[in-house]
């Protein structure tokens, strides 16, 4: 399977203000998120702020947290943000999105989330319960944020273009 690795592509200032903060947690089973989820119980109400690393692992950390910091600095597979419920006992994934704009990730890193959550043991639906559309706009270089498929920048009022365009992105292939 290809995914793509995304690098930061937000504010500089907000890279430097973040650098000596903690990368998030990394879930890689139920009782990881367990263990997590005790440690920061607003996530059941708030939610969490997530990234896949390079290496297909979910990272946690706490709602408000920068993508960048929650990632250690580096590239990613996917960001954004989860929202938990329990079935029973069994804390599960209710919403998820890739809405993260220092990554700006695709909807097509969709991928490395169901792996990464599948491999943790945490089950999940089956897509984005909110799918973020990014583009750069060619015109005036601005980052968009695509609503109800109007593909026009906010900034110069350009048309944007229909596919991913923020930054270069380099694939990688996995085994799953």
């Amino acid at each position: 399977m290809l995914l793509y690795a995304y690098t930061y592509v937000g504010p500089e200032e907000i890279r430097r203000s973040v650098a000596s903060f903690p990368a998030g947690t990394p879930i890689t089973s139920r009782s990881d998120l367990e263990t997590w989820l005790a440690a920061n119980p607003d996530a059941l109400a708030e939610g969490a702020t997530y990234v896949v690393d390079l290496q297909g692992r979910l990272r946690l950390a706490p709602r408000r947290s920068e993508h960048v910091a929650c990632a250690g600095g580096e590239e990613v597979l996917a960001a954004g943000e989860l929202r938990f419920r329990r079935a029973g006992t069994t804390p599960c994934v209710a919403e998820v999105s890739n809405q993260s704009t220092g990554y700006c990730p695709d909807t097509d890193c969709w991928a490395a989330v169901a792996l990464a959550l599948g491999r943790a043991g945490v089950t999940a639906p089956p897509g984005f319960t909110h799918e973020v559309i990014f583009r750069r706009c060619e015109r005036c270089g601005e980052r968009n944020l695509v609503k109800e498929g109007w593909f026009v920048c906010v900034f110069c009022d350009a048309d944007l273009p229909t596919g991913w365009n923020i930054a270069p992105r380099r694939g990688i292939q996995t085994s799953s």
